[in-house]
């Protein structure tokens, strides 16, 4: 009895988990999110997109803030040795993510520079969390979790309800040049048609992603329940089981994108230094910063995954 007790518990905690999904940390009850305005404007975000990009910018920008520069030390230290497990599995760093940190603080300065440190006290401080401007694990999950929260797909799921997969009727089939490779690839057709846009405005303001075509085409589109466990069961490339029972890629509204790739990877593989790579390319930073434009939010461990919110799950 004690065994078969034990076995439900696991069985219990698993099923919590693949209805849970991307694993979150508590929010302090006094957190409300940053408003529009507290934000700051995609304006004052531009010398942030050419650091990430490795451009010069025509904006000024001083990264000196006064009573920060200790706060600047520590994010230093943490940006690659905090030990933490911000979704599902341990890292090392915080590196990957600063980028969408960046945007998200509106931080016009590197993540080691007391300018950084200001602008995350001052998001902080918004936000009812102690405004000393060091990156943490609080920290991350409060940003974490609003940047799920607007994930539709997440919504639903944490509900206890996996969306329904599309109808055969609700989907199209993209153009062969608009799969990574050629590939085949069916979506929404509001979805294709919110990419395709995307894409167009993307290559028209960067002259890095307009060079190379295979940047933001397709590498997965709709995947259907059965074959997502199928390839689950063939494979085992599944780490987290709710892929195989209740994938974003099962509404027809998921889409992976080509951002690069690091030497020896594959375009979406999950290691860490392929993620630390994508975090760092033009197309990654082009879409941070403008993808919400059009109606698409990432799934944050994920650099390439992206979903539309256009309509229902």
């Amino acid at each position: 009895m004690r065994v078969l007790r034990f076995l439900l518990l696991e069985l219990v905690a698993l099923i919590g988990l693949i209805l849970a999904g991307p694993f979150m940390l508590p929010v302090p009850e006094s957190y409300r999110p940053p408003t529009p305005a507290e934000r700051g404007s995609t304006a004052d975000r531009e010398p942030l997109i050419a650091l990430i990009q490795g451009v010069s910018s025509s904006l000024p920008v001083n990264c000196s803030a006064p009573g920060f520069e200790q706060a600047a030390q520590i994010n230093s230290a943490s940006l690659n040795t905090l030990v933490w497990q911000p979704f599902h599995r341990y890292e090392v760093g915080w590196e990957v993510y600063a980028p969408r940190i960046a945007v998200e603080i509106g931080a016009n300065c590197p993540t080691t520079s007391p300018g950084f440190a200001a602008a995350l006290a001052r998001w902080q401080g918004v936000s009812r969390l102690p405004a000393n401007g060091q990156m943490d694990a609080t920290t991350f999950a409060v940003m974490s979790n609003a940047w799920e929260r607007a994930r539709p797909f997440v919504r639903v799921s944490q509900s206890g309800i996996c969306p329904s997969a599309s109808a055969p009727a609700n989907l199209v089939w993209a153009d062969p040049n608009e799969g990574y490779m050629g590939k085949p690839i069916q979506l929404r057709a509001g979805a294709l048609g919110a990419y395709r846009r995307l894409v167009a405005a993307a290559r028209m303001a960067s002259p890095a992603i307009a060079a190379d075509h295979r940047l933001l085409s397709i590498v997965s589109g709709y995947r259907s329940p059965e074959s997502d466990a199928a390839r689950c069961a063939k494979d085992g490339v599944c780490g987290n089981v709710s892929r195989a029972l209740c994938s974003a890629h099962r509404t027809g509204l998921a889409m992976d994108l080509y951002l690069g790739a690091a030497s020896g990877d594959a375009a979406v593989s999950s290691d860490d230094a392929n993620r630390l790579y994508l975090s760092k390319t033009p197309a990654y930073a082009w879409m941070i910063a403008n993808a919400a434009a059009y109606g698409f939010v990432n799934y944050p461990f994920e650099p390439w995954h992206w979903e539309w919110t256009g309509e229902p799950q």
